[in-house]
């Protein structure tokens, strides 16, 4: 039965990642996805899905973090065939493409997988008439270390390791520093070819936020969306990057675990100094995202995370990924159905889809703030 449940994921998985990066999906509107629900939306409940779909009605244009992708096509799918006549249209660029749509006005939300800057807060003004841009976290999960190494199916590895394979101080696969972390391994003299985002990442800062903490004499780089290290080989999207690992043997990436379950491909367990190497898992992640604390001041919630942790089994190496939405002055034609949308994201049922996808669900006391924060866009 366990083997058929993950073969079942694995193969929905994969069929999300076979979604084009612009996702427009259209309710059928069928009797069987409809639920029984009474022909228009105007504050029904679903019964197949418990979805409230309220006065949601038209398109609604999203964009930014590839890090969802895989929760965003779940998610979209499961709410259109609930709600008549709403087209979710999410497209997965990245984070930075994401923020500068929003802030241009051509989005009803963004997805980044890091909070607002400051500046960007000042941008978002112009566009949330009498408000501001504000981080919802939707998302949480761990981002892999993905790898590929014929003959190696196991491999533990710690932040200063890391650090210089992704910065290529350490450039060959038998190196003592990575035997000394894989006693009995066979590991191979062969060329370590790292691969990173080519564009601007939320998962590149968050990955670069970890080794700054967790390896801070051996990344000197101050932690920002464009990949800041001079060398390695670049890839678009987390998908780009997770396509390359999965065809170049001698080759390491990092990309979100979904990525990783749906392609077979390897991950590293990390050292953190705690009792064992903690693996990379959706369990793991969500131990170390409950120790998050909400730093954002009004309305925004933003997290500050902890990626030195050394708790038993938390997997230190995790990002938060936020819907970025006006608290106030969003478009009157596209308000309802942001609102409704991401009260099923973030609902228990939309939650719960994050786990089976290979993400981490936000813990629940942030979870409640932001369905209550939610509720009060205007």
């Amino acid at each position: 039965m366990k083997l058929q449940r993950k073969n079942r994921l694995r193969a929905t998985a994969l069929g999300a990642l076979a979604v084009s990066g612009a996702l427009v999906l259209t309710a059928c509107g069928s009797d069987d996805n409809s639920g029984g629900s009474t022909g228009g939306n105007g504050g029904k409940t679903t019964a197949a899905s418990n979805i409230k779909c309220d006065d949601a009605k038209g398109q609604l244009p999203a964009s930014g973090s590839s890090a969802q992708k895989n929760a965003m096509d779940l998610w979209a799918k499961n709410y259109m065939a609930g709600c008549k006549g709403v087209e979710i249209n999410y497209k997965s660029s990245s984070s930075g493409e994401g923020i500068v749509a929003f802030n241009q006005g051509t989005v009803g939300f963004a997805g980044s997988d890091s909070a607002l800057k400051p500046e960007e807060v000042a941008d978002s003004k112009k566009i949330c008439t009498g408000g501001q841009g504000i981080n919802l976290p939707m998302v949480g999960g761990p981002i892999a270390i993905g790898f590929h190494l014929e003959g190696v199916d196991s491999l533990t590895l710690d932040a200063p390791t890391l650090a210089k394979i992704f910065d290529t101080k350490i450039k060959k696969w038998n190196d003592p520093a990575i035997a000394k972390l894989n006693t009995g391994a066979k590991l191979p003299d062969k060329a370590i070819q790292p691969f990173h985002r080519s564009e601007d990442s939320g998962t590149t800062q968050n990955l670069g936020k970890y080794l700054g903490a967790a390896a801070p004499s051996d990344w000197k780089y101050e932690a920002e969306k464009k990949w800041p290290a001079p060398n390695g080989q670049a890839a678009s999207g987390s998908s780009g990057v997770a396509a390359q690992v999965k065809q170049v043997d001698g080759s390491i990436g990092y990309f979100e675990l979904s990525y990783a379950t749906s392609q077979s491909i390897s991950t590293v367990d990390i050292n953190t100094g705690g009792a064992a190497p903690v693996k990379a898992t959706s369990e793991n992640a969500s131990k170390a995202i409950a120790a998050a604390k909400i730093k954002g001041t009004g309305k925004d919630l933003a997290l500050e995370l902890d990626y030195t942790t050394k708790a038993e089994g938390a997997y230190p190496i995790v990002l938060v990924t936020y819907e970025v939405v006006c608290d106030k002055g969003n478009k009157a034609e596209t308000l309802p159905t942001v609102k409704s949308f991401l009260n099923y994201t973030a609902g228990d049922e939309g939650q719960k889809l994050l786990t089976e996808a290979g993400y981490a669900p936000i813990p629940a006391e942030i979870n409640a703030k932001v369905r209550e924060t939610i509720a009060s866009l205007s």
